[in-house]
């Protein structure tokens, strides 16, 4: 279980635990006369459009697979089996203290202007005041700005200071229980933060702008879904064209541009852009949960290009309404900015009949139950918003989902978990989300980074998280 405890104030996840129980396990076959069969595909571009071939054991070597289950006994066969299990290193998650940008802020709180600046004066500090609070800002000289909010900036002050006491008081409760249970520890001054690896691939949103530029597959032989199964008997292809689904019980690799990924048993993935999503509709499947991570626009990442972004215009374009089944749950995630959560509330999820919203935080901590960043700090929040709400068709009735009882959203409610370090790697939701809809509901992801067992995955960056080099891999050989 990814959720560690319960309260009333929210949840506390393990988000590395979450990931791990997906089985990523890779089965080889191998007999006695030193064959292997390794289900590692190699990758390749052809004229027809396809980008890999993403080929399993069993559609690789089932011919010979045959034979050798002609002479071996049951449980010889089971000798046979060598399995590969990854897990999500765990680095990636080994946040022990708030971040430095959090501990220079709070040294310019506690100490003024003399404090953690350390580079002969050419930055300062500046104190906002705002209903007999102050907070802290850091600007260099060079560009010295008035301490005057904006508009904006004074909507999220007047909306953080509404929700900093619900924040403050949950994240508390939480963090006591994760302390008592043993999976919080408490800090240690001999605590070291490693140095976070450096992993360099191949971009995946390159890779769906290059193949836009490949021959289009004709109408007769384009399918909705590529599916990989036990029984594949031919290499299956990994296209911006349609869907493609692991059917089986464990996990597969592909390959893309000489970069191995790992895809997690019983899931599903478009790789696209906004621009290519007709396939998801050929699908034909309707999702009772779907949950959005929109690329917000905003000045970090304007300045980093670190992503293309969408405007609020593009982001009411996505067909949400026609993959959503009755009383889909909605989830969008929304940075801390008025104008977008304003823009998801009044705007977006009126245009897409969804209803009844609810608003909750994810609040980061430190593996002591820290904040990653000071509650009160200008620049950063420990906290991203949720915006929750149930697709309807009829918008001028009270919401209703249905005669079952489905429980009713709660609103403000807190999910506290130690973030991973790898930019915009969103905590699982499955478990939470699950407890608020039908049983056996198909679940989205739109504009995902990463594959889960269960969910049908889309974005043009939708395995970067998958990419092999961020586990670690065990070999386990059953001898009988």
């Amino acid at each position: 279980m990814s959720v560690v405890c319960r309260l009333s104030a929210g949840w506390l996840l393990d988000h590395l635990s979450f990931i791990n129980k997906a089985n990523y396990q890779l089965c080889h076959s191998h007999d006695h006369s030193g064959l292997a069969f390794v289900d590692d595909p190699a990758a390749a571009a052809s004229s027809d459009g396809a980008l890999v071939e993403a080929v399993s054991l069993d559609a690789k070597n089932s011919c010979r697979k045959d034979s050798i289950d002609e002479i071996k006994a049951p449980e010889e066969k089971a000798s046979l089996m060598v399995k590969n299990t990854y897990v999500f290193r765990e680095e990636f998650f080994n946040v022990l203290k708030p971040h430095g940008v959090a501990n220079n802020q709070m040294e310019l709180q506690q100490k003024g202007s003399e404090a953690g600046l350390g580079n002969g004066g050419s930055e300062q500090q500046e104190r906002i005041k705002m209903n007999g609070s102050y907070y802290t800002a850091k600007a260099k000289k060079k560009r010295k700005r008035s301490s005057e909010l904006n508009h904006g900036e004074r909507d999220a002050l007047e909306y953080h200071l509404k929700i900093s006491g619900l924040i403050l008081d949950g994240t508390r409760s939480l963090v006591q229980e994760g302390l008592r249970c043993g999976f919080l520890q408490p800090s240690s001054s001999k605590q070291i933060c490693a140095k976070t690896p450096v992993i360099e691939h191949s971009s995946l949103a390159e890779l769906c702008e290059m193949a836009k530029q490949f021959p289009s597959v004709n109408e007769s032989e384009q399918r909705a879904v590529c599916m990989i199964s036990e029984d594949s008997c031919v290499p299956e292809q990994v296209q911006v064209s349609c869907v493609t689904e692991n059917t089986t019980n464990y996990a597969k690799t592909i390959t893309l541009m000489g970069q191995k990924y790992l895809f997690p048993p019983k899931s599903a993935f478009l790789l696209s852009d906004i621009s290519v999503m007709q396939p998801l509709l050929d699908y034909k499947k309707k999702f009772g949960i779907i949950i959005i991570d929109p690329p917000w626009e905003n000045k970090s990442v304007k300045r980093s290009n670190r992503y293309n972004y969408l405007s609020h215009w593009q982001i009411k374009q996505i067909p949400v309404p026609a993959l959503a089944a009755p009383g889909c749950l909605v989830v969008t995630w929304v940075t801390n900015r008025q104008k977008h959560l304003c823009f998801v509330k009044n705007e977006l999820y009126p245009h897409w009949s969804v209803r009844g919203v609810a608003e909750w935080f994810w609040v980061k901590i430190t593996k002591s139950g820290e904040f990653v960043f000071p509650l009160d700090s200008f620049h950063k929040k420990p906290y991203e918003v949720l915006v929750l709400g149930r697709v309807q068709q009829n918008t001028d009735v009270p919401l209703r989902i249905s005669e079952d009882d489905v429980p009713q959203i709660p609103d403000q409610k807190l999910i506290v978990s130690v973030p991973c370090i790898l930019h915009s790697h969103k905590p699982p939701l499955t478990e939470i989300l699950k407890a608020y809809t039908k049983p056996d509901v198909e679940c989205m992801e739109l504009f995902a980074r990463n594959l889960q067992p269960g969910w049908t995955s889309w974005g043009n960056e939708v395995l970067k998280f998958q990419h092999i080099d961020y586990f670690t891999a065990f070999q386990n050989k059953s001898d009988k």
